[in-house]
């Protein structure tokens, strides 16, 4: 992997991390995700855990098809990830991974996520809701800033304000 590709994607799971902490400011936000994953049979962790690497997917396949660097990543419209995460097909969202992951989370969580993919029935059910969810949390992250087109910069930007650790 080049230390470039390698950098963009800590970048994209970094925000995938932060999304649910942020979202999580509104405690009572916590509390339905969880029933939601409960109702739809997903283990809270591993729920939540696969919604931190399906935005960091889908933050990696629009940055990797709009050919942006690490550097520019921070430009990337939290539209387009939302868009992403409900519009693109799981094997798109695994196209164009690092082989190898500095952070053993991560390749354990992309292993599962893509063992969630390929074993299809239930789990393709599970991935669809899971995807939903990763926009939802999007969304209304997006609307709370207080531009017009929010992007990844104001995400870290918020999770540098709660302390959030990279």
């Amino acid at each position: 992997m080049t230390s470039d590709h390698g950098t963009l994607w800590r970048r994209c799971a970094y925000l995938g991390r932060v999304l649910l902490p942020l979202l999580d400011q509104e405690p009572w936000r916590q509390d339905r995700r969880r029933e939601r994953l409960h109702s739809w049979d997903i283990d809270v962790a591993v729920g939540e855990r696969l919604i931190e690497v399906f935005a960091a997917l889908a933050a990696h396949a629009v940055a990797v098809d709009t050919s942006l660097s690490a550097s520019e990543f921070e430009t990337l419209p939290l539209s387009a990830v939302a868009d992403a995460a409900t519009g693109k097909q799981d094997f798109e969202l695994l196209a164009g991974l690092p082989d190898n992951f500095t952070d053993d989370r991560d390749d354990i969580a992309v292993k599962v996520f893509r063992l969630y993919a390929y074993k299809g029935a239930q789990t393709s059910l599970q991935l669809l809701r899971l995807g939903t969810e990763v926009r939802h949390t999007l969304t209304v992250l997006a609307a709370r800033e207080p531009v017009p087109s929010p992007t990844c910069a104001d995400i870290f930007r918020r999770a540098d304000e709660a302390n959030l650790q990279q």
